[in-house]
């Protein structure tokens, strides 16, 4: 079985949380287990609670969530860029799978709305990932 960590941002939690609920969900359809959750402020501070989870024995692969929505100025395309940057980097760095949760950048609050199913997909290709490469 599959041992998942789950990172979410607590920013946009309104729905954030509707993800966390799906990827859980999915993971068990998946006959997954999400052995462990960490909540952070933002999609921003992901990257270091993600390698604190990927250095864990009970954990094979971590499912970022979060969602930046637009603002004023460009913040969110620079957030997510660089988030997503950072976590494929700790992925190869820790021989793990990281897969990504995060919605936007250049979305309405109405987009994330609708976009909150991308938890299912972070979860299976986590999963998918770990049975390809043999981790489980």
């Amino acid at each position: 079985m599959a041992k998942l960590g789950f990172v979410v941002s607590e920013f946009n939690r309104d729905i954030t949380y509707q993800m966390e609920l799906l990827g859980r969900e999915h993971a068990q359809f998946l006959g997954a287990d999400v052995a462990a959750v960490v909540y952070v402020p933002g999609v921003f501070d992901m990257p270091i609670a993600v390698k604190k989870m990927l250095c864990r024995e009970d954990i094979d692969a971590v499912v970022a969530i979060g969602c930046v929505i637009q603002g004023e100025t460009a913040h969110d395309e620079v957030v997510v860029n660089h988030a997503a940057r950072k976590l494929m980097d700790l992925s190869l760095e820790c021989n793990k799978p990281v897969t990504l949760g995060i919605t936007g950048p250049k979305m309405s609050r109405a987009d994330a709305q609708k976009r909150v199913d991308y938890s299912k997909r972070a979860v299976e290709a986590a999963v998918k990932l770990l049975q390809r490469l043999g981790g489980d």
